[in-house]
């Protein structure tokens, strides 16, 4: 698949197999964060890997996850993602305006992900004290988010948005619909 197919399939997943990811997988995955644009070639962020079976079950209970949809949205037992990579600011480095190099970060890893036909799901909505905590992050790393991956238990279809409602949906089906506005709407011409 090429990169332009790979980012128009791709999809948030909250419903993951219990299939392992390697753990030269998901540095693949890191080092494809660690490659995108940085403003001024500062390169502040940093990133661990989480895929202790122990630690991401204490995870779980730090994130929140599909708020239009919870809980329905939210994984069941035996749906967990099986590993999160939790990227931080490392604020030795850059005290403030990091989050365009985290939008690309994040941008390369879950793009990444894709191609390798593992789902991902970029979560702000996080415990992020409890989190720095339980992962012993040093002063000096600002946590920013977390990204979840696994192999995906579902396949969400984009539908586009009516009546101005982006809310996304299970349909009849239980299948998860995520409503985009349409290139006419967004392309200013």
């Amino acid at each position: 698949m090429n990169v332009y197919d790979t980012i128009i399939n791709r999809r948030t997943i909250r419903k993951f197999l219990q299939k392992p990811i390697s753990k030269e997988t998901l540095e693949k995955y890191v080092n494809a964060g660690r490659l995108a644009p940085s403003a001024a070639n500062r390169q502040p962020l940093k990133y661990k890997i989480v895929n202790s079976e122990d630690v991401v079950q204490k995870m779980l209970k730090m994130v929140k996850w599909a708020a239009y949809i919870a809980p329905m949205g939210d994984p069941g037992e035996g749906e967990e993602p099986v590993a999160f990579i939790a990227v931080c600011a490392d604020l030795d480095i850059r005290k403030e305006g990091y989050e365009t190099d985290l939008g690309a970060a994040v941008q390369n890893i879950i793009i990444s992900a894709e191609a390798d036909g593992i789902g991902s799901c970029w979560m702000g909505a996080i415990d992020y004290e409890g989190i720095t905590n339980l992962l012993s992050l040093s002063d000096n790393l600002k946590l920013l988010c977390v990204v979840a991956l696994g192999y995906k238990a579902e396949i969400p279809k984009e539908c586009l948005v009516e009546n101005n409602d982006i809310k996304y949906y299970k349909d009849q089906n239980g299948v998860l619909n995520v409503p985009k506005r349409s290139l006419e709407e967004i392309l200013i011409k």
